[in-house]
């Protein structure tokens, strides 16, 4: 066997079935998650609504988002993962479809905020699914996979929503539905329950709440570095795209380097899911949140133009995006595995829901400090504290990954 032909079976080989009923149901779904990419302009194109409006329906989806990241984890330890992950489908679902329907702007309002807490409801159902499925050794491989299975679906829907809605907007509310049904019908046929309980093993486990799981001070650690290195990643589509128009560059520059992001994760989330799998989270975990922080530090030299202008520059910025896309794909799947790590059995739910949690609130905190930082002290001031949050989170996982035990 050749070594690519090697390369690809032990990334691919070895994971149970179910755990691949699961990885399309995923797919399946972010194939047609069309709404959240397109909600802001078919409020104000469509719908005529004003820019301040269509931020104030992303918030509550935000919120509703932050709220559900919670209760999803509560109702996974609860009443069952599969149990959760369908109810939040078929009410994401329903919620899709009248959000294309309605007119009044607080009904899309309160819909939008509906969307929001029944779609993101679903996540710590799939991460502790995942986590009960895969073997500890394998968790970061799984995760990788997962996330590159959500990166193809995003990649592809975002392409084919231009088209859909070409024939009219209401087919993508509709069709997003549509899609989340079908995921719903995957989970339904093939994906067992893997509760614990419910599943053969530690079913007399002490019940542990949301408090306990609050004062598990490495976990807590953990959320709160997760919280930091999103405020970073936030920057990318608030920021940035801030930062090349002072500089210079137009709409269609940083269209061009922001989609290396998605291509570098489609290409490389696969292969470097091998070689992190490999080395384990105490050190993929330092090397993810340097690349992340010192990545977007590159930033600050590329919004400097030089003699050739701005366009001499966007390599740069290209560069930028290419090292904290990196920082992203070793990162992100192995915060997961890490999360996965260190939550008993009786309270995977919860502790995939606090730590989602940590990702909703830094899409919030996020963008709103980045600007203000751009405003009150200029872009350098902003790269540079990504570059110093990166070095000190990466210096927090080295810690804590080295505690003893």
């Amino acid at each position: 066997m050749s070594v690519a032909g090697r390369a690809v079976r032990e990334t691919f080989s070895g994971l149970p079935a179910a755990y691949w009923w699961l990885w399309t149901s995923t797919l399946v779904n972010r194939l047609g998650g069309f709404v959240v990419t397109f909600l802001a302009m078919y409020l104000t194109v469509e719908r005529s609504f004003s820019a301040s409006y269509a931020g104030l329906v992303a918030a509550l989806y935000g919120l509703g988002g932050s709220v559900a990241a919670v209760i999803g984890g509560v109702l996974s330890d609860r009443i069952g993962r599969r149990a959760t992950l369908l109810a939040a489908s078929l009410a994401t679902a329903a919620s899709t479809a009248v959000l294309g329907l309605v007119t009044q702007p607080t009904a899309i309002a309160v819909t939008a905020c509906g969307v929001g807490l029944a779609s993101n409801a679903s996540r710590p159902a799939v991460s502790a699914m995942m986590a009960d499925l895969v073997a500890p050794e394998d968790q970061i491989r799984a995760h990788s996979l997962n996330y590159w299975a959500v990166n193809v679906g995003f990649g592809v829907s975002a392409a084919a929503a231009g088209l859909i809605s070409a024939h009219g907007w209401v087919w993508l509310f509709l069709g997003d539905a549509l899609t989340t049904l079908l995921c719903a019908m995957v989970v339904f046929v093939r994906v067992p329950e893997t509760r614990p309980s419910e599943a053969g093993t530690g079913g007399t486990a002490p019940v542990i709440g949301l408090s306990q799981v609050c004062r598990d001070r490495p976990f807590m650690a953990l959320v709160a570095l997760t919280f930091l290195l999103g405020t970073i990643i936030q920057q990318a589509f608030t920021t940035l795209p801030v930062d090349m128009g002072r500089s210079g560059f137009g709409a269609s520059d940083y269209g061009r380097v922001v989609a290396l992001n998605g291509l570098l994760i489609v290409l490389l989330q696969i292969p470097l899911a091998r070689w992190a799998g490999k080395r384990g989270t105490d050190a993929v975990l330092p090397l993810g949140a340097l690349l992340l922080g010192w990545g977007f530090g590159l930033t600050a030299f590329a919004g400097t133009s030089g003699p050739a202008g701005p366009s001499g520059s966007v390599w740069l910025y290209a560069l930028s995006v290419t090292v904290w896309t990196l920082g992203e794909i070793v990162y992100t799947p192995a915060s997961a595995a890490a999360v996965a790590g260190l939550s008993p059995l009786p309270a995977r739910g919860r502790y995939q829901g606090v730590h989602a949690l940590a990702w909703a609130a830094a899409s919030l905190v996020g963008p709103a400090a980045g600007g203000a930082a751009m405003d009150r002290f200029g872009a350098g001031v902003v790269w540079g504290a990504c570059a110093v949050v990166g070095t000190a989170a990466a210096g927090g996982f080295w810690a804590l990954t080295r505690r003893p035990v």
